[in-house]
């Protein structure tokens, strides 16, 4: 599928409301990350990206709990944070005011704060991330506040090749980054699939103009 149409059809999702949310959902190596901005650069100014990754837990609270061997794991988010700005995202769009959105970075492996911005004259807002589909608490609230939840596919070896290639990138061996992507990635990958049926259409990167694309 060419990138353009699958904009349009984003872009299509505006006639319900001044604001909405395209979320998209899919296991980890996917290329959702990479398909959310090519989408939001390819709309234009009427755009607007909202990681997940964002939400990712700080390293501090992931020891407090005992989640340093899991993050990216579904309880290593703060669902609550995520589902109270994407209400703040649909509720506030009178205000003219800009809404600071979160992401994380993977130089400092910690989030950051306001990385992103939802402008006044964002119509669609493009969020991305694993577990926006899943059947669990939090989750479940989030899905219903999205217009539409597309699932983000991509066959298991590419994947696989991609999150060794992002550990190797992030500073581990390649020892270590295959067994971090066969212990982590891998059951958190298993998780997200579940909740394929609950996404409104299924989208393949493999072959996606994504880099080619005008408004």
């Amino acid at each position: 599928m060419k990138l353009t149409r699958l904009a349009a059809d984003a872009w299509e999702l505006t006639a319900r409301g001044p604001r909405v949310v395209v979320g998209l959902a899919g296991p980890p190596g996917a290329g959702k990350s990479t398909l959310a901005r090519a989408l939001v650069a390819a709309i234009g100014e009427g755009a607007a990206y909202l990681p997940l990754d964002g939400f990712h837990l700080s390293n501090a609270q992931l020891e407090r709990l005992g989640l340093t061997s899991r993050k990216g794991s579904e309880p290593s988010f703060d669902v609550h944070g995520y589902v109270a700005l994407l209400r703040r995202v649909l509720d506030d769009t009178a205000s003219g005011a800009d809404i600071y959105v979160p992401d994380y970075d993977r130089t400092l492996h910690e989030p950051v704060a306001a990385r992103h911005r939802v402008p006044p004259a964002a119509r669609l807002v493009v969020t991305e991330g694993n577990y926006l589909a899943c059947d669990l608490p939090g989750w479940r609230a989030a899905r219903k506040l999205m217009a539409a939840c597309w699932y983000v596919d991509a066959p298991g070896d590419v994947r696989r090749t991609r999150l060794v290639e992002r550990q190797l990138a992030g500073g581990r061996g390649p020892r270590e980054a295959r067994a971090w992507v066969a212990d982590n990635d891998a059951p958190n990958g298993e998780l997200v699939e579940e909740s394929r049926g609950r996404c409104d259409r299924i989208l393949s990167t493999i072959g996606m103009d994504m880099f080619n694309c005008s408004p």
